[in-house]
C-alpha cells in the first residue's frame, strides 16, 4: 500500500482488483454420475445423478411409490422442473432418518446439489430458488420442567 500523507494523495492510488468470482468445475465419480448429500431435519439423503430417461428411484422404489402424498412429489421435482431438466436425468437416492416431510426435503436438498456438480452452470437458477440452502430448522429440545419445549404443565389452583 502506497504512503498516503493526505487526501490529494487519494487520488493517485490505483484501485486495489477485486478478488475473482469463484469457477465451479463438474465433479463426477468413474461411472460418469454426481453425488451429493442432503440433509432436513432428522433426514439424510445420498444422491446420484446421470443421464438418463427421467426415472426417479428411492430406497430402490419409484419415488410416487415411496412418497405417495403429491405434495411430496413436487417437493422432490422442484429443483429438476425449476432447471428444466425434465426427462434428462437418471436420479437414485437412499434416505435414512426422519419422517416422510423431511426425507423429501433431504431428497430435493440432494438432488439440487448433485445437478450443479453435474451441471456447474444451473447453480444460479436453483441458487435463486431456493434449493442449494439447507433448511437449518430442527425439533426444539425438550426442556426439564416442561411437558415439551415450552408447553408447562397444567395449571391447577385447588
Amino acid at each position: 500500500m502506497a504512503d498516503l500523507n493526505s487526501l490529494a494523495d487519494l487520488g493517485t492510488v490505483a484501485p486495489t482488483a477485486q478478488p475473482a468470482a469463484p469457477v465451479y468445475v463438474q465433479k463426477l465419480d468413474k461411472q460418469g454420475r454426481a453425488y451429493a448429500t442432503g440433509k432436513r431435519k432428522d433426514a439424510i439423503a445420498r444422491v446420484w445423478v446421470k443421464p438418463g430417461s427421467g426415472k426417479i428411484l428411492v430406497n430402490d422404489k419409484e419415488f410416487a411409490a415411496y412418497f405417495a402424498r403429491p405434495v411430496l412429489q413436487m417437493i422432490l421435482k422442484q429443483p429438476i422442473v425449476a432447471a428444466a431438466r425434465e426427462g434428462q436425468f437418471d436420479i437414485i437416492a437412499t434416505v435414512v432418518g426422519g419422517g416422510l416431510s423431511g426425507q423429501a426435503g433431504a431428497v430435493r436438498h440432494g438432488i439440487s446439489k448433485a445437478l450443479t456438480y453435474y451441471e456447474p452452470g444451473l447453480r444460479g437458477v436453483l441458487k435463486k430458488g431456493g434449493f442449494l440452502t439447507r433448511d437449518s430448522r430442527t425439533v426444539e429440545r425438550k426442556k426439564y420442567g416442561k411437558a415439551k419445549a415450552r408447553r408447562s404443565f397444567q395449571f391447577s389452583k385447588r
